[in-house]
């Protein structure tokens, strides 16, 4: 049996610009919206009889969600059939997209392939790194077996890995405001224990950053700390040696007002335990918040100042950045977060995601009658073409035709 190591992939340069330019109308064929630029020309407002719908001014793809589609048709425009493409997970959390990339031909595999997926794998097959990262060690066994890899990591995702693995080389423990199962999480926990002696701990929310927080002033039952936090910490984690130095970090797509609360409570408890002299040595903290992130929350606090009746939020159900978008409107006015524009049976019936419940369910005579104005948003991970599609349907429910709107 031979132990050749083998061969090192070449390095592609998949930002070429003609690369690029050759897959830009594709591109701009499945996900681009005639209707939603006109709409957004319009100050962000469509209307008709006692029909308005308001944009929020900030929606849909970010520049990373852009980024990573791009590479992925690029690598496909440069790896033609029958070459093998295959793609870690979802590219972003969108299942239209993502049913994009499976009729290219590119095979979705495990986030964290199995031993039996990456031996199936050959030298020189080509893999995508999707959006959210992959975590170190998934990465080392493609290397290994000498994959090509195109990487479209997010910017601000490793922006977060930067951080995360500062506080590792310096021994101190990465808190992480996040979702334990979420991919982009997990990509950066596995940083965390990577080049260092640093351990991590994953906190979803406020309850149990005050959980900590109390551990960390008062002492308690380490082992119900541990049956607590059970899959969010690292291999070897103590919270009586661990948490005496931390660093906060986020999942990116997180709400940057909970994320600063976070802050804020360890850095509180940290000076009750040690003291505001001696906070440099057991405290530390980086704004990781996305830019699009948080420039869609602003967009759409703003469009919850203004009157309207209620609030559809357009996005895949996995969608991070998408459920507190939801979070939001929720807390305001009556709020429908769909995946899509079929959701929307009739005037009567709304088939919509419930993210307390982790399922869909049905609300009876959502859309009221008489004059009513409409707020739409999307994620950072939703194409134009839904939201038009969105937008489309809404109006259809009135009897009103938006191509006539348009030929207006």
């Amino acid at each position: 049996m031979s132990t050749e190591a083998p061969p090192a992939p070449k390095k592609i340069n998949l930002r070429r610009p003609d690369i690029l330019e050759a897959v830009q109308a594709q591109v701009l064929s499945h996900y681009r919206s005639v209707l939603v630029e006109r709409i957004r020309a319009n100050g962000g407002v469509i209307a008709s009889g006692d029909l308005s719908i308001k944009l929020a001014k900030e929606f849909g793809f970010c520049y990373g969600v852009e980024r990573a589609i791009d590479l992925a048709y690029a690598a496909r425009k440069y790896f033609p059939p029958p070459k093998a493409i295959y793609l870690l997970g979802e590219i972003i959390h969108n299942p239209e997209v993502n049913d994009q990339i499976r009729n290219m031909g590119i095979q979705i595999i495990s986030p964290k392939p199995t031993e039996e997926e990456v031996e199936k794998l050959q030298a020189q097959d080509v893999v995508i790194i999707p959006a959210f990262g992959t975590e170190v060690g998934t990465r080392k066994k493609l290397e290994a077996k000498g994959c090509i890899l195109v990487d479209t990591t997010c910017g601000d995702v490793m922006s977060v890995w930067k951080r995360v693995r500062q506080y590792s080389q310096e021994s101190v423990t990465s808190i992480i405001h996040g979702k334990a199962r979420h991919e982009e999480t997990k990509a950066t926990t596995s940083q965390a224990r990577a080049y260092g002696s640093g351990h991590y701990l994953v906190v979803f929310n406020l309850a149990e950053t005050d959980y900590v927080c109390n551990y960390i002033l008062n002492g308690g039952d380490k082992n119900q700390f541990l049956e607590k936090f059970k899959g969010a910490y690292s291999e070897g984690f103590d919270p009586d040696l661990h948490l005496q130095a931390i660093g906060v970090a986020n999942q990116t797509t997180m709400l940057r007002g909970e994320t600063e609360e976070v802050q804020r409570r360890f850095k509180s408890a940290m000076i009750k335990k040690y003291g505001a002299d001696e906070l440099d040595k057991h405290f530390r903290f980086f704004d990781t918040i996305c830019g699009a992130t948080q420039d869609r929350q602003d967009a759409l606090e703003k469009l919850l100042h203004e009157p309207m009746d209620l609030l559809i939020v357009v996005g895949g159900y996995n969608s991070s950045n998408t459920s507190h978008l939801a979070e939001m409107g929720e807390a305001k006015l009556p709020t429908y977060f769909i995946k899509n524009a079929a959701k929307m049976e009739s005037a009567q019936m709304i088939r919509h995601y419930n993210q307390h419940i982790r399922s869909e369910v049905e609300t009876r005579n959502w859309l009221p009658s008489g004059k009513i104005t409409v707020g739409v948003t999307a994620g950072a991970s939703c194409p134009n073409n839904l939201i038009e599609e969105t937008i489309r349907r809404v109006f259809e429910l009135r009897g009103i035709s938006v191509h006539e709107l348009l030929a207006n």
